[in-house]
């Protein structure tokens, strides 16, 4: 009963991924060799990011055709529910992300207790795309605003989320990166507990799915409903 208990406890690495074939083993096994499970989501890739991910010995789901980031969240929580992991820690695929940070969160997961752990690149920036800085910037002031808490690097894909907060999630038919900024806003104004730790961010010749027009777009429309949804509450 008590290898049962310890089981259902085991935390679990998620790695949203698309197209990512020349970084995902890499990341796959530092993230292994830090004695984390790790589950993959393949988010229709077209390369061979999906067979790296399980020659490197991490576990796989599948979208036929890209649904976007959001869509791969949505499948990997699902899969994090029936699992019964707590918590689990996403981290992005392009490797900007050091898995050798896994340990500070689960850290800080274990003293604070915190459902949502934001690790966060904007104490050190350098290096970071000025066009990226700049909406970073200004997209986490508004989320700031509407969460109703300070946060400072709201397109951090490097989080902590436990059961808690993963089983309370709304169901949302967001599909792009415009989820991970939802999920800081309904967390905080539900309750949830909230938490940030810096970490470092690697600029290299990666190449982000990130599109500023179309992204900032729908981060935009997200902004604008939440802002109406709360001025209706208030009334």
């Amino acid at each position: 009963m008590a290898e049962q208990a310890e089981k259902v406890a085991r935390p679990l690495v998620v790695i949203p991924a698309y197209n990512e074939a020349a970084t995902i083993q890499g990341i796959v096994r530092k993230v292994r060799e830090a004695d984390f499970d790790v589950l993959v989501v393949d988010d229709g890739s077209a390369d061979l990011t999906g067979r790296l991910a399980l020659e490197a010995g991490a576990e796989l789901l599948r979208n036929p055709v890209n649904q976007g980031k959001g869509a791969a969240i949505r499948c990997a929580v699902e899969r994090a529910l029936e699992e019964h992991r707590d918590p689990v820690i996403f981290i992005d695929a392009d490797g900007q992300h050091r898995p050798e940070d896994l340990p500070a969160f689960m850290e800080t997961y274990g003293r604070t207790g915190a459902d949502l752990i934001i690790g966060t690149r904007m104490g050190n920036p350098r290096g970071m795309p000025l066009i990226r800085l700049a909406a970073n910037t200004l997209s986490s002031i508004m989320i700031s605003l509407l969460a109703g808490t300070r946060v400072t690097d709201s397109q951090s894909g490097y989080r902590l989320v436990s059961r808690r907060l993963l089983s309370s999630l709304k169901p949302t038919k967001t599909g792009g990166f415009e989820l991970e900024s939802e999920m800081i806003i309904d967390s905080v104004r539900d309750g949830f507990t909230y938490a940030e730790i810096p970490i470092d961010c690697i600029y290299g010749n990666e190449r982000s799915h990130y599109r500023p027009l179309r992204d900032s777009s729908r981060f935009l429309r997200l902004a604008l409903r939440k802002a109406l949804q709360l001025a209706s509450k208030k009334k």
